[in-house]
């Protein structure tokens, strides 16, 4: 396991191992003939890439120390080498190269100018400005312009509308079955909550009877009403006489 200290000098080593070497001679034959194996390689790998990604006419000739030849094109050599010499002639002809990056960039310059102000006079115009320079031709096209671009624009705001009282209409069914749902279960909680009433009410009814009191079960009249200390008069009884 590494520690911090060793692995940052580790890091240190490899920033170091892989810095900028001097550009110089080298020194070594076998060193210098390495290292001009593994360019030139890259150097060819480079134009080979640049010429397929790019779409670009490339041509790369590579002379060693030792007088061998080493070349790359696309197309060939000898005909980059004579289109080179056509353009370096066209450009001497014409003048120098600054001169003419020059005089492409005033004539870009120019059109861009001139597309910005023809711009600027047609939103001008839109807006219903400037129209006095105009011809009636002119304010044909612009008139025709205008009902082709109000008509799409009430079209697509038709079409936003249509889709905005859609989703409205969507939104209002399902509220409303939700609406519904709600009350269902409000429904069904009241008639259960009036059942466990009614269930607890009788209950109390029930234990509200005196248990002291007791009932025939002939007549449901209360038995202690038949007293003993009542006396009613019998027919069968005679009546006490003085004598």
């Amino acid at each position: 396991m590494e520690f911090p200290d060793q692995v940052l000098e580790s890091s240190s080593q490899r920033k170091v191992g892989r810095g900028k070497i001097e550009i110089k001679r080298i020194e070594n034959t076998t060193n210098r003939q390495v290292t001009f194996c593994k360019r030139r390689n890259g150097l060819l790998k480079k134009a080979y890439e640049l010429s397929v990604l790019c779409d670009a006419e490339v041509a790369l000739v590579v002379f060693s120390n030792r007088g061998r030849l080493y070349e790359y094109a696309n197309n060939s050599v000898r005909a980059t080498i004579e289109r080179y010499k056509k353009a370096c002639s066209d450009i001497s002809n014409s003048g120098s190269v600054s001169e003419a990056n020059t005089q492409f960039y005033n004539q870009e310059a120019s059109k861009l100018k001139r597309q910005i102000r023809e711009t600027q006079n047609d939103n001008r115009h839109i807006l219903g400005e400037a129209l006095s320079s105009l011809p009636f031709k002119e304010l044909r096209n612009l008139e025709g312009r205008l009902e082709k671009g109000i008509t799409k624009i009430r079209s697509k705001k038709n079409e936003m509308l249509f889709a905005e009282i859609e989703f409205m209409q969507k939104r209002e069914v399902e509220l409303q079955n939700h609406n519904n749902y709600l009350r269902a279960k409000i429904a069904e909680t009241e008639r259960a909550h009036e059942q466990q009433t009614n269930l607890m009410m009788c209950g109390t009814s029930y234990e509200s009877i005196p248990n002291s009191q007791s009932y025939d079960h002939r007549n449901f009249l209360p038995v202690n009403l038949l007293d003993s200390n009542h006396h009613y008069p019998r027919d069968d009884q005679t009546a006490l006489q003085l004598v």
